[in-house]
């Protein structure tokens, strides 16, 4: 995801990681597969290679290849097509070499730097680790669909495939196949809508997938694997030429995934921390509303009910400049001693609610004087690090990987163009947590939606910053928000001595 700090080869090579990585030879796929059922493919999943037709039917070449995992269409006996995800066979032991060199780096960095870094070491790994077991990804991502079906602000709005337990073991996950447009398709998910009058895309709204028209799609497995196409072709929404997309808003879209996200964060606290373009897809519902899929369920965290509400209350102190209150979460409770600069990483953009100085006092100062604070600022940027990881037995270790999800979604925005005011969204959404607190009585609740209230009122300042951004963007001098946002970061490294290089897509 932070790919643009590496040169141009790197790039292109990670670029390649969200689903188009080497895959496996069909050879390993059966040997992962009979290692942990104990049987072959056909017997597993009840399908045939030889073309019986009273049996399913399997792809052998992957139609999604990652950097864990390969994923093959399958459609079982039962007539349900499904997902097969299967762990690459030399996953776990080059993971166990990738967390060998993260922990050496890491060593190095706490003693030549002097910077405590050593220590957040076994939770990053243990999270990692997880992503390697399917059985834990299954559990997460049933969980997460009954969240999303028990909340009807979500309910209609986001879709998670159903996951198959009795068809999953460590190393093998299978699921709902779903048929979707990639977020980073934008041309896809916007241009027009060539489906038909109160229709949606395959799948949509809860409809199931259509079966498949034996006279277009190829059905008959052959002996070559690379000549397999059995997945059925279902595009005809797209119309003659190929050319259509979803007909839809990016701005809704954007909507949702900052909605689904920070209810995770804010009122269940189990949080998806891999939302990258590549696990989400977008499909088109009958009424003419999208609907996001989210998959990849394996890298989660679990936040604690305690530290759940802190991070919603710090989140309204930053949108109201509450100082005295982010002192208080920050330092008493999470034995962070650098307020400021979490708000800032937070945010992802400068967090002025603090004592420093403006850009265009900075400016004003003489070359030698922007040199000697320059340097100032670097040795109080190396303090503040070492005071926000100093006190390790308060420090709540789910922030690293919160911040990771903070940091894609902002970059998913700003890939779309920075349709939503994604700060706003997320501020609202901790807000209204704490005011439907279930936990709170009765009297701390009516507390709490007054405060609410004024803070939604609160919030209508940071719509001027947005739609001056927007009106920048329309004009052609300015990319959005979030670019602006991430422009005044730069600038503010910039006056430390650091040079920010976050280019979360390109290349």
């Amino acid at each position: 995801m932070q790919s643009a700090i590496l040169p141009p080869e790197f790039q292109k090579m990670f670029a390649r990681m969200f689903d188009d990585a080497p895959q496996n030879d069909w050879k390993e796929v059966e040997k992962v597969i009979r290692e942990d059922f104990g049987k072959s493919v056909e017997e597993v999943f009840g399908v045939s290679f030889s073309g019986d037709p009273t049996k399913g039917m399997m792809e052998r070449t992957a139609r999604a290849s990652a950097s864990v995992a390969q994923v093959h269409w399958a459609r079982l006996q039962d007539g349900r097509e499904v997902a097969i995800k299967v762990q690459k066979k030399e996953i776990a032991r080059q993971v166990g070499w990738d967390l060998w060199a993260f922990k050496v780096v890491t060593r190095i960095y706490t003693w030549w730097f002097e910077l405590p870094l050593y220590h957040l070491v076994p939770y990053v790994s243990e999270r990692l680790m997880l992503e390697t077991d399917f059985e834990n990804e299954a559990s997460n991502a049933e969980r997460m669909r009954q969240y999303i079906q028990d909340e009807p602000r979500l309910r209609d709005r986001v879709y998670i495939p159903k996951p198959y337990p009795e068809l999953s073991s460590r190393r093998v996950m299978t699921a709902e196949w779903v048929e979707g447009v990639r977020l980073w398709d934008k041309e896809g998910i916007s241009g027009s809508w060539l489906g038909g009058w109160r229709k949606g895309s395959p799948g949509a709204g809860g409809k199931l997938l259509d079966p498949p028209d034996p006279s277009v799609a190829k059905n008959v497995p052959t002996n070559h694997p690379d000549d397999e196409k059995l997945k059925p072709v279902r595009d005809a929404w797209r119309g003659p030429s190929k050319q259509g997309g979803l007909g839809l808003n990016l701005t809704t879209v954007m909507q949702t995934m900052v909605d689904l996200f920070s209810a995770q964060m804010f009122l269940w606290g189990l949080v998806h921390c891999d939302p990258h373009p590549g696990n989400i897809f977008i499909r088109r519902q009958p009424n003419g509303k999208p609907e996001l899929v989210l998959i990849d369920h394996g890298l989660y965290i679990q936040m604690t009910p305690k530290f759940r509400k802190e991070y919603a209350l710090f989140w309204r102190s930053l949108m109201t400049f509450d100082n005295e209150t982010i002192g208080r979460i920050t330092k008493d409770e999470w034995g962070i001693n650098a307020p400021d600069m979490f708000a800032s990483a937070t945010l992802m953009r400068p967090y002025e609610g603090g004592d420093g100085k403006t850009l265009a006092e900075i400016r004003s100062m003489s070359k030698k004087e922007q040199r000697e604070r320059q340097f100032e600022m670097q040795q109080h940027m190396r303090r503040s690090v070492r005071d926000l990881l100093a006190n390790q037995e308060k420090f709540p270790q789910e922030l690293i990987f919160i911040g990771r999800n903070l940091r894609i979604v902002q970059g998913n925005n700003q890939f779309l163009g920075s349709p939503v005011n994604r700060v706003k969204i997320t501020g609202t959404w901790a807000s209204r947590a704490l005011a439907e607190s279930k936990d709170a009585s009765w009297q701390d609740r009516w507390r709490e939606y007054g405060r609410h209230l004024l803070f939604r009122t609160v919030l209508i300042s940071t719509d001027f910053i947005f739609y001056w951004s927007k009106l920048k963007q329309w004009v052609g001098v300015g990319k959005g928000m979030d670019d602006d946002i991430e422009e005044s970061m730069r600038k503010m490294a910039g006056s430390m001595g650091v040079e920010l290089q976050h280019g979360v897509f390109e290349g």
